[in-house]
């Protein structure tokens, strides 16, 4: 009995026992992959969270945070002063779903459907391009790269065919892109446009070593489309 209520209680959609199907009930509903998501990369504040996520409601994002938290996929922490303001954050268990939203967005950019094209987040760009990497064009390189999009800043350090991503500093970096939205560097990575013809737009700026930043967005693709 015990067990038949823990599942009703964490079944409410397929009552079904595959893994998959309770997956879709931890992050199925809308929003809550896309947070976790905006979470992948380091803690956010509420307001962080509305801004990378416009099209979300007060109210749902409250309602998704408290479902995600009482399922233990994040937690909410209070930073010191001076900060003092509320930050979440996922667990390890958490964080542990980032193949599963790689593998997700590496099939669903194989449908002619899907569109590039669209806004996205500075740290989905970040994900993307630890998604789209190719290993085989990324052997022997290795360059650390920062990105300023729109005030927020990730260092990438490409090394060993791995791209680790971190939020903060952009101390040590080889090369430095800044642009005001992904949409620019997209244009580098995905669309072989060169850094110079984006820059020459107005679109980005590239600092510091930049046969380094060519090569770092040389390593990237988006996968074949399905027939």
């Amino acid at each position: 009995m015990k067990l038949q209520k823990e599942t009703e209680s964490h079944g409410k959609w397929y009552q079904d026992a595959c893994g998959t199907a309770f997956a879709m009930e931890l992050v199925g509903e809308r929003w809550s992959m896309l947070i976790v998501r905006e979470l992948m990369l380091g803690g956010r504040r509420f307001s962080d969270l509305r801004a990378s996520l416009p099209g979300i409601s007060a109210k749902v994002l409250t309602e998704r945070l408290t479902g995600l938290e009482e399922a233990g996929v994040l937690t909410r922490r209070k930073l010191p002063p001076p900060a003092a303001t509320q930050v979440y954050e996922l667990t390890e268990w958490g964080y542990l779903a980032e193949p599963a939203i790689q593998e997700l967005g590496r099939w669903a950019a194989r449908s002619r459907e899907h569109n590039p094209q669209l806004p996205l987040s500075p740290v989905s760009l970040m994900l993307s391009m630890r998604t789209m990497l190719v290993a085989e064009a990324a052997e022997g390189v290795e360059a650390k790269v920062g990105f300023d999009i729109g005030g927020e800043t990730f260092l990438a350090h490409l090394h060993d065919q791995q791209l680790p991503v971190r939020r903060g500093e952009l101390d040590g970096a080889d090369a430095v892109i800044r642009a005001s939205a992904p949409l620019p560097i997209l244009r580098v990575i995905y669309g072989k446009q060169t850094l110079e013809a984006i820059e020459a737009e107005g679109g980005l700026k590239v600092e510091g070593d930049r046969e380094a930043a060519r090569r770092f967005c040389s390593v990237f693709s988006l996968p074949d489309k399905v027939d």
